[in-house]
């Protein structure tokens, strides 16, 4: 059986909950789908994460976000993004994937993997955080080598090997540290990222300089093995024991699904999305994006506190054009 919706919108985060709002105050009828829980990618974040910006700037839709923090945390904002959608009987379905998008004539058919719809526009939200970028050394499909963290505990009284220097890395080894943990970092570049969060830099900077972490920069792991890993350095390469390889070195949007949808991406190494400005509206008509996926390969350059934005100039662009189902 196919349903049929107005509006498809796909991915349940911060940015697809801002759509389905806009979609709601106008009447539309609308369907969010996701894959994973409700703000899956913060669901999937470390639990002890304090974001870089205030309540505020997190906010959606000029509805408040209470923190008992300066800084919120991962569980406030799990907790705020829960309350927005269910005490506004947000209509989501959790736990569905959507495998593809086609549009004939003018209406786009979505397959998942539980039924099928259509719809007479599609929003992409679907954010970055579920590929992770590889190292693409051997050995890195052993069980030891994870490319995502959760906690410190499990890697107490281990040698453990973080791999990157953005916020995810200085918090991995920060917390694993702290919990015992003897850790070494592997970073590619010749410093600790410039916007690693300014209270946390100092940190991490002091740890190394003591000694508590060790530090290689300008170096690159080249092989894993069950008992110890091989890294290049500038003053040649050395092994060090190792029982965890946490590779925190980024991730990337699902590239082959917006492929297959029809939207264009730009050959330049960063898979820029073709997109309006400002209307969201990608070279396939009534096919929008929104959120951090908008920024291809460039991850840093689109977050909650600016992509909030996107759900109103979506919905101001199909008033605009008189959108009707």
């Amino acid at each position: 059986m196919t349903e049929k919706k107005q509006i498809i919108i796909i991915g349940a985060g911060p940015i697809g909950i801002a759509c389905a709002l806009e979609c709601k105050k106008r009447h539309w009828d609308y369907l969010i789908i996701e894959k994973g829980p409700l703000t899956n990618s913060l669901y999937n974040y470390p639990k002890n994460m304090t974001f870089f910006s205030t309540s505020e700037r997190l906010e959606i839709d000029n509805i408040p976000f209470i923190s008992n923090n300066p800084k919120p945390n991962r569980d406030e904002a799990l907790e705020y993004y829960r309350r927005v959608a269910t005490s506004n009987q947000l209509n989501i379905h959790l736990y569905e994937e959507v495998l593809n998008i086609k549009k004939q004539d003018d209406l786009f058919t979505v397959k998942t993997n539980k039924q099928q719809y259509t719809a007479n526009k599609i929003i992409i939200a679907s954010g970055f955080y579920d590929i992770p970028n590889l190292l693409n050394v051997p050995g890195e499909e052993l069980p030891k080598v994870v490319h995502y963290y959760k906690e410190a505990h499990g890697y107490a009284m281990q040698n453990v090997l973080v791999v990157g220097a953005s916020n995810s890395s200085v918090d991995a080894a920060l917390e694993i540290w702290r919990k015992g943990g003897n850790v070494t970092m592997v970073v590619r570049g010749e410093q600790i990222g410039e916007r690693v969060k300014y209270w946390v830099r100092p940190d991490i900077l002091n740890r190394i300089e003591e000694g508590s972490i060790n530090a290689y920069f300008n170096s690159n792991i080249v092989d894993i093995k069950p008992e110890d890993v091989t890294i290049q350095t500038p003053e040649g390469q050395i092994i060090v024991p190792n029982d965890f390889v946490v590779a925190l070195t980024g991730y990337q949007p699902n590239f082959e699904f917006l492929d297959k949808a029809g939207i264009q991406l730009s050959n330049d190494g960063l898979s820029l999305p073709t997109y309006n400005p400002e209307t969201m509206e990608t070279n396939v008509d009534g096919l929008y994006l929104a959120g951090v996926i908008c920024g291809g390969m460039e991850t840093h350059k689109w977050f909650i506190e600016n992509s909030r934005i996107h759900a109103k100039l979506i919905a101001n662009h199909l008033e605009s054009v008189n959108f009707t189902a």
